[in-house]
């Protein structure tokens, strides 16, 4: 429900409507009101891609409508979205009601319930933009009683199927963020004892490993234990969850804390499961951790640690660039809660399996020789310790990687490191290493101990014959620039790495000595700038993806160059849109195009 709608000057009749835009459904202009963009046309999009309804059986325009009184003649209130079990728009078929206007849930309700009173239809949505919630109504001895209820049903669903998915019948989620959006504003209004973005995140963290280990462990036929049904009680939703966390902590003790527990309060946690039941997150092509953490740990928390989580389609682009293979050693020295390693994993068993079909593999062999490359060949550090346990956590359940993150800052002298890290960690031991270190203005190194043992950690000035020299220790140095060192010292020869740096640093004379360090010591493949949209709205820096390949570089050489001018969102973090020459509304996103033209050489 985060979808956001750009507003285009719609042309109709060869006459310019300047502020409409093109409606989801009819296909003909309406007014770009706040109503319309961010909650009417978002549900309509949710309604076909989620719930899997076809465009003929709804209407949006022109409206349908419902009576305001029983004994009116005319219908007057206007239905933002009626969903009918035909393509036939009546009375009697009727089945779902969605109202989008900007109230309060309280409000909200009371309006749809109006809305319900004199329609037909038993189920109604109300959502805002923000929130959402469901109501089922049923006739009793004269009177019309309103339920809340976790979920409406999928296209060809009954109501009481609700909460009975089987393993196969989960699908990936077209906006997991939104979904997320949706739950963290109903916590945020409704949980009890429970007020801080940390503990929110915490909670929605072990739930949603909950609901990874039901998708891993539950046969394709069966009935997912991770449900919210029709009428259950919110206390036997619950009780089940917390059956099912306690698995997850046996299953990964090494992980999870046996004191961590499932802390929402009945009703919040059967709505957050009745939210999030239908969708595989497996199977989804955003990772979900780093969803919720964008949403559930605010700007305040993560912009002064400069904690910007990697957008997901430039650690796919940076992830595909690289092409890790299956015997390859990956490391991330600044692993976050592990965005560019389940990228890398995904990537790599998405390999072993085409490996697999390709030598006629039984199920078996390619599933250990999946579970053997997270094992042997992942490995993560992060200083943060709530966000390597969540790393941890969520290689163990997607891969069994678990053993392969640690809590370690990793720009201290390896010496320092705990005993296990140093077992794990070798520098020059990696085939690959893939990170977005951090960075932000505030952000500085000051330790003597750690800028003595970095040659990026010395000043540097050119001598009479105009090269470089290292001259004594820095006071500071932003993490950044060590991390291009620290990242180059993990390499084996040849090895390659994939960085997320400042543009400023290829452009700024007071880091020419930091390009040419990086020169003299490797070849540089290729330079992908980015839109200073990209980590937009948590802060304005511009920056770029850097490949380098650790091969001392013996004569010229070409490097791939690629200026990227969207990235799929605005400086909002609204997606961006454009109307092809199909007539078909797409997303305006030129990363995805990056890796398949740095493989076939050429420049963008």
């Amino acid at each position: 429900m985060d979808e956001q709608l750009e507003v285009q000057d719609v042309v109709e009749a060869g006459e310019k409507k300047e502020g409409y835009i093109k409606d989801f459904i009819s296909g003909v202009s309406v007014r770009a009101t706040p109503e319309e963009v961010q909650a009417v046309q978002v549900f309509s999009r949710v309604l076909v891609d989620d719930y899997g309804y076809p465009k003929s059986h709804m209407r949006t325009r022109p409206q349908w409508r419902v009576k305001v009184r029983p004994s009116d003649q005319k219908k007057e209130y206007p239905v933002d979205i009626a969903v009918f079990s035909k393509a036939e728009h009546d009375d009697d078929n009727v089945e779902i009601i969605v109202e989008c206007k900007k109230k309060n849930r309280k409000d909200g309700r009371s309006q749809l319930e109006d809305y319900l009173r004199f329609s037909k239809a038993r189920i109604g949505v109300w959502f805002n933009g923000d929130e959402r919630l469901f109501l089922k109504k049923t006739e009793k001895a004269g009177r019309i009683l309103f339920e809340e209820i976790p979920n409406i049903p999928r296209y060809g669903q009954r109501l009481e199927d609700v909460g009975q998915f089987a393993r196969k019948d989960l699908r990936p989620a077209t906006n997991l963020k939104s979904v997320f959006r949706a739950v963290r504003n109903y916590l945020a209004a409704n949980a009890v004892g429970i007020t801080r973005d940390e503990v929110f995140a915490q909670q929605i963290i072990n739930i949603l490993f909950c609901k990874i280990y039901d998708e891993r462990f539950t046969k394709p036929d069966a009935t997912v234990t991770f449900r919210a049904g029709i009428g259950e009680d919110d206390s036997s939703i619950k009780k089940r969850i917390e059956q099912l966390f306690s698995h997850v902590k046996k299953q990964y003790n090494d992980v999870i804390e046996i004191s961590d527990s499932i802390e929402l309060d009945e009703r919040s946690l059967a709505y957050v499961v009745g939210e999030i039941q239908m969708y595989s997150i497996i199977e989804s092509e955003r990772d979900a951790v780093a969803d919720a953490f964008e949403v559930f740990i605010g700007p305040s928390l993560k912009g002064p640690q400069g904690q910007f989580f990697t957008p997901r389609n430039v650690v796919k682009m940076v992830i595909d660039m690289l092409d890790p293979s299956e015997n390859d050693r990956i490391i991330d020295p600044a692993c976050g809660s592990g965005g560019f390693l389940v990228e890398a994993l995904r990537h790599v068993w998405r390999r072993i399996e085409e490996q697999g079909k390709e030598l006629d593999w039984p199920d078996t062999e390619v599933f250990s020789a999946k579970q053997q490359a997270a094992i042997k060949n992942f490995r993560g550090m992060d200083k943060d310790n709530f966000l390597s346990k969540v790393a941890k956590a969520y290689m163990a359940i997607l891969g069994d990687g678990r053993g392969g993150v640690f809590c370690e800052n990793s720009l201290e002298r390896p010496a320092n490191w705990a005993s296990h890290t140093q077992n794990e960690v070798k520098l020059g031991s990696f085939d690959i290493v893939v990170t977005n270190p951090p960075f932000g203005k505030k952000l500085a190194i000051d330790s003597n101990d750690i800028l003595k043992s970095f040659d990026l950690g010395h000043e540097w000035k050119k001598n009479s014959s105009g090269d470089f020299e290292k001259g004594i220790p820095l006071e500071k140095q932003p993490p950044q620039i060590l991390f291009i060192e620290r990242c180059l010292q993990l390499l084996r020869p040849g090895g390659r790495l994939g960085i997320v740096l400042l543009e400023s640093i290829f452009g700024m004379p007071k880091y020419e000595y930091i390009v040419e360090y990086i020169n003299a010591r490797c070849k540089i493949k290729a330079i992908v700038t980015l839109p200073e949209d990209l980590f937009q709205p948590y802060t304005h820096a511009k920056t770029c993806v850097v490949i380098l390949e650790n091969t001392p570089p013996e004569e010229p050489y070409d490097i791939f160059m690629c200026d990227v001018k969207w990235c799929g969102h605005d400086s909002r973090g609204n997606p961006t849109y454009r109307t092809n020459d199909a007539g078909e509304r797409i997303i305006l996103d030129e990363v995805p195009s990056v890796a398949p033209l740095y493989h076939e050489g050429g420049n963008a």
